[in-house]
């Protein structure tokens, strides 16, 4: 009586048909008779079938159709997934166009097999793909000016669904829109393609298969698709497990999702009454008893609305890794693996069905939120408070841990009502989360070093550390650059540890971050070189925004809009390389991401190699085969010794330097430098043990703007009057690495090479007579860093040389300081032979020698005698140089008094 109703109104609502409508349904009908009884034979002995003349010209109208569907991939979510400490994969996120689970045979309730044989297509596992009589009904439905629906078997159900999901699964939207639109026709064209591709998958595929792929692509409502996603979304149970009057409800929403869906609640009482009429047809066909359909017409639909939350909100909310989900996401849809486009990788990415098992460690991921959220909060009045850490696996890539101190959200509207979340990751470069990066402070200051052990130098060689002004630019020897040298004119600078003074050895600068110390030794160097070294360990700047430079910051620049126009030299005019200026090598203007950093001091823990970060360990389709994606690639970037010789140093920043929270709690070994930026905007800390590298930054995200309506009142604000932001990453850090520690342990460094750790010495050239230029020239040549001592007494000319100290042929360390003093050209040589001469002779040789005033004093005895006394010794020394002007005291063997 149901049916008969609903197509008495749909004929009443209709318009009346013209004499051409008529006679065009009729020949549809008239075609559509023939080709159907030409399909009952078609079915099982087609080459008979297709052999009649009566038919011929029918057939030709069905021949000329395609015979063949592939029903391909179903459309299925991609998840995200973490391993637990146990070995345990748990989902952190979702992501679809389509919330389907694609399940087997036995993973659905025959209830819902029964209910949808019963009501859609009660003779399914009789026909061949196309039920005639049905199709008769449909035909005169048609002639009548109706549509032709309930027409359709199981099998054309099927089909029609796939190829609305071809349509869908087309990138390109103009395209898709086309295939969509030709897949949903209702005419006399489609419902013959339909019977012709259900014939051929009828030939193809068991009947059993064909029902549970109907079960599994078909709509639900909303982004719902096939019969697992429903019974978790409205039921809140897997397919298996779904009772009488369940299986029969979700079948009901089929027939038109968006009027029986049951989380609608307008919708029950029409999704209840099919329901019934569903169990009706099980009834009368045999499939449930009296009593079981009492027992479920009497059941209410009572939905337990579960959605299935998409997206990286999810990974925030139960494990502190929204930011890293959102890195994963958006490193897939740079793989070109995954598609030519980002538009088309971002299309398959939620359509894909991928199961991508992540990097992630939970632990060290509690352990770095707990510690940065306690230390760090995400709000603070008077600064834009931001912090990151990320840590990876020496030797792989692996990305361990990210975290940082604002919880990440892309919703709008919950942005909106929450600050204090975020959609930008600090921790990478600003395609891969939003993020421009930081200024690294004195955590750059290793890769100087690098360079100072590549090109031959040791830890042990000593620099002068002073604070200076008027360093000309040109002493920086640059060989990639025009005229050799960096530039011209000059530059000052200055240390934060002004207690530190006068030449100490590298591993001083180091332990001390002592800038003074990293000039000298770029000094020495090509300034190329060291940022080719920087290139080649994988530092990059995290955007391509202009550089900020100090000329900028004086002229009041608070936005990116607002920069110079010159820029800094780099080492190819790529926006990506760093600004090759001398005070970026102890920590200058670029802004590089926390987890590039890693990346770099993992190459010093891990003998010189360095690898790409990558935050997927394997990724599979829905057929658990693997899937191809974008691994780390691992390089030699700086050669095992020189590795080992800036491990040496940073373990002595820890063990005996400004790192020392970078100890380990367990006692594994850590190598580790701090780094702070002027006025302490930005604080560091890098490290790592021979299995894990972290960086931690602390600073300003973005510049505080006292009015935001005024960029005038935007600047970025010194962390040191924020209670203990400006050493929150001495908490981080640790927290993190000592996790890494419990887990993967760590072993002794390797043992720098001789050369790098070598006391080199050098023998103090004798400079005495030479002018003061080539005196210097000849002790800088040495290594030696020379100090001017003044003017002392001396017998060479006015001017020049006078002598050192340390004297000449003492043995000093490369690069210690040696004090150079020049004559004033006032002193004589005293003569030799003095001693033992009677003290009159003495006197005469020292009056011939310039010596005018010369005293006598008695050694022994009281009574002085010059004429026969005679000479004990002599000061100033015979042989040393004196003042003429000065006295000289000739000591004599004087007589008792008588």
């Amino acid at each position: 009586m149901t049916r008969q109703t609903s197509q008495s109104s749909r004929v009443r609502s209709q318009k009346p048909r013209t004499a051409g409508g008529a006679l065009a349904g009729l020949l549809g009908a008239l075609a559509m008779s023939v080709i159907a009884g030409v399909l009952v034979t078609a079915a099982v002995t087609p080459v008979v079938a297709l052999s009649g003349t009566a038919t011929k010209s029918a057939v030709g109208i069905f021949e000329s159709l395609p015979d063949h569907l592939d029903p391909g991939k179903l459309a299925e979510p991609s998840s995200i997934y973490a391993t637990t400490a146990d070995g345990t994969n748990v989902e952190m996120a979702t992501f679809y166009d389509q919330d389907r689970e694609t399940v087997k045979w036995d993973e659905i309730s025959q209830f819902v097999k029964d209910a949808a044989v019963a009501e859609e297509d009660p003779r399914f596992y009789t026909h061949g793909g196309v039920d005639v009589i049905a199709t008769a009904r449909a035909v005169l439905q048609n002639a009548a000016g109706q549509n032709l629906s309930g027409a359709s078997t199981i099998t054309m159900q099927y089909v029609r669904n796939v190829l609305i999901q071809d349509a869908i699964a087309i990138p390109d939207k103009d395209e898709q829109k086309k295939a969509y639109q030709d897949a949903m026709r209702q005419d006399v064209d489609r419902k013959l393609k339909e019977m012709k591709y259900a014939i051929s998958i009828e030939k193809k595929y068991p009947k059993d298969d064909i029902l549970l792929g109907y079960l599994n692509i078909a709509l639900y409502g909303r982004q719902i698709y096939g019969i697992q996603s429903a019974a978790k979304y409205y039921y809140n149970k897997d397919a298996k497990d779904l009772s009488l009057a369940e299986s029969a409800s979700l079948v009901a929403i089929v027939n038109n999702p968006s009027k029986l869906q049951i989380d609608v609640e307008e919708n029950i009482p029409a999704n209840t009454e099919r329901r019934d009429k569903i169990l009706n047809s099980m009834l009368t066909r045999g499939k449930i008893t009296q009593a079981q359909y009492d027992e479920a017409v009497g059941t209410p639909v009572t939905p337990v609305i579960t959605p299935r939350v998409q997206g990286c909100n999810v990974a925030e909310q139960n494990y502190g890794a929204g930011a890293f989900c959102d890195y994963v996401q958006r490193y897939i849809k740079a793989d070109p693996n995954f598609g030519d486009t980002p538009t088309e990788r971002e299309f398959n990415f939620s359509r894909g069905g991928y199961k991508i098992f992540t990097t992630l460690d939970l632990d060290m991921q509690a352990a770095g939120n707990e510690a940065t959220r306690a230390t760090v909060q995400p709000i603070i009045p008077g600064i834009m408070a931001g912090s990151a850490s990320s840590s990876v696996e020496v030797g792989t890539g692996k990305v361990r841990a990210m975290v940082q101190n604002r919880p990440f959200n892309n919703a709008e509207d919950f942005l909106k009502e929450h600050p204090e979340y975020t959609t930008v990751n600090y921790n990478t470069d600003e395609e891969l989360g939003g993020s421009s990066g930081f200024q690294v402070g004195s955590t750059f200051k290793p890769i100087t070093l690098a360079e100072w052990i590549r090109t031959g130098h040791s830890v042990r060689d000593s620099v002068n550390v002073n604070s200076r002004s008027g360093v000309p630019l040109q002493s920086f020897a640059a060989s990639c650059m025009p005229d050799g040298v960096y530039s011209y004119g000059t530059f000052d600078f200055s240390n934060d540890n002004e207690g530190t003074k006068g030449n100490q050895s590298v591993l001083t600068v180091i332990a001390r971050s002592i800038n003074g110390g990293i000039v000298s030794m770029q000094q020495k160097m090509d300034l190329c070189g060291t940022f080719e070294t920087a290139k080649a360990l994988g530092i990059h700047r995290a955007s391509d925004l202009p550089v900020w430079t100090q000329e900028d910051v004086d002229q009041g620049a608070t936005t990116q809009d607002q920069l110079g126009k010159t820029r800094v030299p780099t080492l190819n005019n790529d926006p990506r390389d760093l600004s090759m200026v001398p005070s970026n090598t102890y920590g200058g203007v670029d802004e590089i991401a926390p987890i590039t950093m890693a990346a770099a001091y993992g190459a010093f823990a891990g003998d010189g190699t360095v690898c790409t970060p990558v935050p997927i360990q394997a990724i599979y389709d829905d057929d658990d085969k693997e899937v191809p994606f974008t691994k780390s690639e691992c390089s030699q970037a700086i050669a095992p010794e020189v590795a080992s010789g800036v491990a040496f140093a940073l373990q002595n920043a820890v063990e005996n330097g400004l790192a020392g929270h970078a100890r380990s709690s367990t006692g594994i070994p850590h190598l580790a430098k701090t780094g702070t930026t002027d006025d302490v905007i930005d604080n560091w800390t890098v490290g790592a043990s021979t299995k894990v590298a972290t960086a931690t930054w602390v600073g300003n995200s973005d510049p505080f703007c006292a009015d935001p309506a005024n960029p005038a009142t935007c600047a970025r604000v010194s962390t040191m009057g924020f209670g203990g932001l400006m050493t929150a990453d001495q908490t981080i850090w640790p927290a993190i690495m000592n996790t890494a520690d419990a887990k993967y342990g760590g072993d002794a460094f390797p043992q720098p090479s001789a050369d790098s750790v070598r006391q080199t010495m050098v023998t103090v050239p004798d400079v005495k007579g030479k002018s003061i230029d080539e005196a210097t020239g000849m002790l800088t040549q040495l290594g030696f860093t020379v100090n001017p001592g003044g003017e002392v007494d001396s017998s060479v000319a006015e001017g020049l040389s006078a002598r050192t100290d340390p004297d000449a042929g003492s043995s000093l360390g490369l690069g210690s300081a040696v004090t150079l003093y020049s004559s004033n050209g006032r002193a004589s040589k005293v003569p030799d032979g003095l001693v033992g001469q009677s003290g009159n002779a003495a006197k005469a040789a020292l009056n011939d020698a310039g010596f005018g005033d010369v005293e006598f004093s008695c050694g022994t005895g009281s009574k002085a005698n010059p004429k026969s006394n005679k000479v004990t010794s002599v000061s100033p020394d015979s042989g040393s140089e004196a003042n003429t002007s000065g006295t000289i005291t000739l000591t004599l063997a004087c007589s008792k008094k008588g």
